[in-house]
């Protein structure tokens, strides 16, 4: 069986970020495997901080509707819902990772989702947090690697 891999927002951003150059063309090369295995997975909070951030902070923002379908489709990725104790398990690695709470709220929903890798920019590359494997799947050696 495949590993489950857990894709954090800044992943989904470069796929769609049009002025992102090398960046959009390696996120979006290690998303296709994922769809190939049916073994990608999101959190709600990941798409919504996709929504927010492809629609307003990149210098040419997607459109609204270019988010909706984004979403419409990575929500196939959503297997899981955030509930009471994903909270409190995002509080407790935020704390024992030093973490702040929506990172941990990341590992959390990862952890919840039965992830063992989670593809991101924003964290320690290689570092293990909760048996989760972060790894940066926009550099040269990740690329080499697939």
């Amino acid at each position: 069986m495949n590993e489950l891999v857990f894709v954090d927002s800044n992943i989904l951003i470069y796929s769609q970020d049009a002025d992102a150059g090398d960046k959009r063309e390696r996120a979006i090369e290690s998303l296709k495997p994922l769809w190939a295995a049916g073994t990608g997975r999101v959190s709600v909070q990941v798409l919504q901080e996709f929504h927010v951030n492809a629609t307003r902070k990149l210098t040419n923002p997607v459109s609204l509707a270019t988010a909706r379908e984004v979403i419409h489709v990575y929500g196939e990725w959503v297997k899981v819902q955030t509930n009471v104790a994903t909270v409190i398990r995002a509080s407790e690695l935020a704390e024992l990772a030093q973490l702040s709470f929506w990172d941990g709220l990341i590992i959390a929903s990862a952890e919840q989702a039965g992830a063992t890798r989670l593809y991101s920019e924003d964290f320690n590359e290689g570092q293990t947090i909760a048996g989760i494997k972060i790894i940066n799947p926009l550099t040269a050696s990740f690329i080499k690697s697939v």
